[in-house]
């Protein structure tokens, strides 16, 4: 009976070791898709009649579903670098004001290529473009990074110039994988079209779906989709004025944290399976060197979903996600959400609780009639962002001191040393009492990227006026006036910029350019070797720093700098 019992045992562990493992030793190709601002109420394999992801829901049918997965930020770069990383913002310090990535931070795609995958990129957003965004050194690990893009001029289209269809993006993913089919490889796809506002958002949400059906159109071609491991999840969703929010980025609630997250396993395995556990994002890439049969890094803080699937891992752990958009664009206070067991617990000025069981939209909130719950999870949170404060982080946003003194030299005053993501605060401005202003400045920059600046200047100039201490519109104000080629009247908005984000990469180089317009080539090469830190592999930054050195007569150092700016035009 013993015998009997013990070789039972044995079969049952091998099967479920096989689930995780057996595939693994065949190298399998690995595809990742990640759709840009995709609510998970869209999806039709999440329970959406509206019919828009026919594609996404055939993969979802032969795959494992996780109806419950959590995005760690409402941004593109931040929760991209979470997917990548398996960290969470506060450890990768991963921010759209430009942070490059820590070389020490373990690295999905340089894993994979150190066990002889082939990888590559393809992304529709400057936002993950590692050279010309802020996405700086994330294409460590990549054979080949598709992106291209360049900073908005007056006059162009976004897709001119910052943002690249799905479908193209799809096109050339498609032709890679053709002609890799022979090497195991790992290609990550990024597509960008679901957008707010409403009117248009479902229609992008189409376009993603056919996008999608082109990659797996390729694989199928290639006779390699059967035994391909196939993951596909959004970035984070889009609030479509869901608390008053338009677009994305300051709230947490599950308009924009709940997302759609399915894993189809070579040759099928465990088809149709629905998870109920608690997932994040954060899971993502220990999952996939699981299946690919590498050993996650210690560094890695997510768990694998194969664990979860198998029924190996109990694990439901809380959700921890957070949003520095708020402070950093707004002077507000950071935000925090912690999910656990039924409940939504915000961490902000104005607590929010809710019971996302019976309350899943977020209406009632419960802070002050349950108190007791709500101070539980306050004092998890508090637990939970401890760690980093004791422990660190990994990112690299933060002014030198070297900096700070070069700043001061040209009348900086009272610059705080700041870091990349920050302990979220409890006291200040609650982004709920400004979301009216921030829209109005987010809609101002989409207009800049659409190279329409005076359309901007029209909604910046009472914000301005109105709120001197907000970050995001002085600088708003000041690409858009350099958009229009009106340097010396940019530079009084840059300049306030800087020093309320004296770490924004982004604002330093636009002042940059913005001072040699008008002469000023000393002040200028002080601004662009600040940049250049927060954007080593920006190649028209490394070009306008040659062009100030020149005038100051650093002929070595403008040598270099050209040198630097024609091996990134190249490479």
């Amino acid at each position: 009976m013993r015998s009997k019992a013990l070789k039972f045992f044995s079969v049952t562990l091998l099967s479920i070791l096989c689930g995780l493992q057996c595939f693994a030793a065949g190298k399998p190709n690995i595809v990742l898709i990640t759709l840009e601002s995709a609510r998970a109420d869209r999806m039709g394999f999440l329970g959406s009649r509206a019919g828009l992801t026919h594609t996404i829901d055939g993969v979802a049918a032969q795959g494992l579903v996780f109806s419950q997965a959590y995005s760690q930020s409402p941004l593109t770069v931040a929760s991209t670098a979470t997917i990548l990383t398996g960290t969470y913002p506060q450890t990768h310090g991963a921010s759209e004001l430009g942070a490059p990535l820590n070389s020490s931070l373990p690295y999905l795609p340089d894993l994979l290529h150190g066990r002889g995958y082939r990888t590559a990129a393809f992304v529709g957003s400057i936002l993950l473009d590692p050279k010309n965004g802020p996405f700086q050194n994330y294409d460590r690990g990549f054979d080949s990074y598709d992106a291209g893009f360049h900073q908005a001029k007056k006059g162009e289209g976004r897709l001119q110039s910052i943002e690249r269809p799905g479908d193209q993006v799809a096109t050339r993913a498609a032709k890679w994988i053709e002609e890799n089919a022979k090497n195991s490889f790992f290609v990550w796809v990024q597509l960008p079209d679901a957008h707010a506002p409403s009117a248009t958002y479902n229609r992008g949400i189409t376009a993603e779906d056919a996008a999608a059906g082109k990659v797996m159109a390729a694989l199928r071609a290639q006779k390699l989709y059967d035994d391909a491991l196939v993951v596909i999840a959004a970035d984070h969703g889009e609030s479509l004025g869901a608390h008053g929010e338009e677009t994305h980025g300051f709230f947490l609630y599950d308009d924009t944290i709940l997302v759609p997250l399915l894993i189809k396993l070579p040759q099928n395995a465990q088809a149709g399976k629905r998870v109920k556990n608690r997932v994040r994002l954060l899971d993502v890439a220990p999952t996939i060197l699981e299946s690919a049969g590498i050993p996650v890094p210690s560094q890695m803080q997510g768990q694998s979903l194969l664990r979860v699937a198998q029924g190996s891992s109990q694990s439901d752990p809380p959700a921890y996600s957070r949003t520095d958009f708020p402070q950093q664009g707004f002077g507000a206070a950071a935000m925090e959400s912690w999910r656990a067991g039924k409940y939504l617990y915000i961490r902000a000025p104005k607590a929010e609780l809710y019971d996302i069981s019976a309350d899943p939209a977020g209406a009632h909130n419960l802070a002050q009639s349950s108190k007791a719950t709500a101070d539980t999870l306050a004092s998890q949170i508090q637990s939970f962002d401890n760690r980093f404060s004791q422990g660190g982080s990994a990112g690299n946003s933060g002014l030198t001191s070297s900096e700070m003194q070069k700043l001061a030299s040209l009348g900086y005053v009272g610059l705080q040393k700041q870091g990349g993501a920050q302990t979220a605060a409890v006291t200040g401005t609650d982004p709920k009492d400004i979301i009216g202003n921030a829209n109005k400045a987010i809609a101002a920059m989409s207009a800049i990227e659409d190279g329409k600046p005076e359309r901007a200047i029209a909604v910046l100039q009472p914000l301005v006026k109105a709120q001197p201490e907000f970050y995001l519109p002085q600088f708003a104000m000041g690409m858009a006036l350099v958009q229009q080629q009106q340097y010396a009247k940019a530079i009084p908005f840059l300049r306030k910029a800087i020093g309320l984000q004296p770490q924004s990469g982004f604002a330093h180089y636009e002042m940059g350019v913005s001072l040699m317009k008008t002469n000023d080539f000393k002040s200028a090469a002080v601004h662009l070797e600040i940049a250049s830190g927060r954007l080593p592999n920006f190649a028209e930054l490394h070009s306008a720093l040659a062009e100030a050195y020149t005038h100051l007569g650093r002929n070595d150092d403008a040598s270099r700098e050209r040198t630097r700016a024609s091996q990134l035009t190249k490479s």
